[in-house]
C-alpha cells in the first residue's frame, strides 16, 4: 500500500522575519489537503477522494481542504462532496476555474459545496487562512480561456485582512499567485503578500498539477500536486486505460494519470519554525510526459515539476 512519508529535509528556510508571529500557535496545526481530483474527468475519483479521507482519519489532521477543480454542482457529484464535507468538523473549499464547467454558476457552487462566501478567512488552531477566488472576470491582460485573476473587490479584502490581523496567516487560492501558470496580477498579489511578510506563513495552490516551492521576496509558495493526472493536452492523447474506460471518460486521453491518489498534509510546527509538507508518491500510468515528449515546463528551480507526487519537505 501506498503510504504518507514522513517529513525530510528537502527545502528552504522560513524567514527569519515570520517567525515571530508563526511562533505565537501553542501548538502545532495539521492539514489535510487534496486539489484538482477532477471528479467530471477522471473515473476513479471517488476512490481517489476515498483513499484521502481514510489516511486522514488515521493522521487526524486539525482540518480538511479541497483547493478546487473537485466536482461541478449536478446532482450525481453530491455524493462526492457530502462525502468530504462529512469527514470532518472543520472543512474548507477553493473554487477552481473547472467547477464550473458545463454552464454551472458560481452560486451553485457555493450552494452545492456548502460554501457561504467565494473568499473568506478561517482560523484553525491560531492560524487564520485566507481563502481567495482565482476566477474573477476584468483582468485589463485576459487572453482568453479561463478568468486567472484576483479582482480589485478581493484585493482590497485581502489587504484588510492582512492589516488587521497580528497573527500567522496562510493564503490559499486555486491558480497560483506566483510560479507556473500563476494569476494574471501576480506581481500585485505578490507585493501585497511580501509587504506582510511577518505574518505570511505560507501561499498554497493547486491548478497547475505540479509539485513545486519557491520564495519571492520572503514569502513561500508551495504548488500542491494533483490528486489524479499531469494534463498533456489533445496533443498527446493516448490511451492509459482499457478502451471501455476511454470510451466513457474522453477527456482522461489528454492526460497522464497517476497510478494512486496524490495528497499531502502540511504540519504547521511553531515550536521547530518549520512547515512540514508529508510525501507521497505514485508512479505513471501508461505512459509518462517525458516519454511522450511533452515539452518540460521552464524552470528556474533546481528540481523537476512534473512528478507523479508530492515530495517530502521541511519548510
Amino acid at each position: 500500500m501506498l503510504k504518507m512519508l514522513s517529513a525530510g529535509a528537502c527545502g528552504i528556510a522560513l524567514p527569519q522575519v515570520v517567525l515571530a508571529k508563526f511562533g505565537r500557535l501553542a501548538k502545532p496545526v495539521k492539514l489535510g489537503v487534496i486539489t484538482d481530483l477532477h471528479q467530471d474527468v477522471m473515473h476513479d475519483a471517488p476512490q481517489r477522494l476515498d483513499a484521502f479521507l481514510a489516511t486522514m482519519k488515521r493522521l487526524k489532521p486539525d482540518a480538511l481542504m479541497q483547493m478546487g477543480d473537485f466536482a461541478v454542482p449536478k446532482k450525481k457529484n453530491q455524493k462526492v462532496v457530502d462525502s468530504f464535507n462529512q469527514a470532518h468538523d472543520t472543512v474548507m473549499h477553493v473554487i477552481g476555474n473547472h467547477d464550473t464547467d458545463g454552464g454551472y454558476k458560481k452560486e451553485q457552487v457555493l450552494k452545492a459545496w456548502g460554501m457561504e462566501k467565494r473568499y473568506y478567512s478561517k482560523d484553525v488552531g491560531g492560524l487564520r487562512f485566507l481563502v481567495l477566488d482565482g476566477n474573477d472576470k476584468g483582468s485589463p491582460t485576459h487572453k482568453g480561456g479561463y478568468a486567472s485573476y484576483v479582482g480589485p473587490e478581493q484585493v482590497q479584502w485581502l489587504e484588510k485582512e492582512l492589516e488587521a490581523y497580528d497573527g500567522p496567516v496562510v493564503v490559499a487560492s486555486h491558480q497560483p499567485l506566483a510560479g507556473h501558470y500563476a494569476v494574471n496580477n501576480a506581481k500585485q498579489i505578490q507585493q501585497i503578500l511580501s509587504k506582510h511578510k511577518d505574518k505570511v506563513v505560507i501561499s498554497i495552490n493547486g491548478h497547475s498539477h505540479i509539485d513545486c516551492l519557491l520564495e519571492i521576496e520572503g514569502v513561500h509558495y508551495l504548488h500542491i500536486n494533483s490528486a489524479s493526472y499531469y494534463w498533456v493536452g489533445g496533443k498527446y492523447k493516448h490511451e492509459s486505460y482499457s478502451k471501455e474506460v476511454h470510451a466513457k471518460h474522453k477527456y482522461i486521453a489528454a492526460t497522464c494519470p497517476y497510478k494512486e491518489s496524490v495528497f499531502t498534509m502540511l504540519e504547521f510546527d511553531p515550536a521547530a519554525g518549520v512547515v512540514k509538507v508529508q510525501g507521497r508518491m505514485s508512479e505513471w500510468v501508461g505512459k509518462s510526459p517525458q516519454q511522450l515528449n511533452v515539452p518540460k515546463i521552464a524552470e528556474k528551480e533546481k528540481e523537476a515539476v512534473i512528478v507523479p507526487g508530492i515530495r517530502e519537505r521541511t519548510i
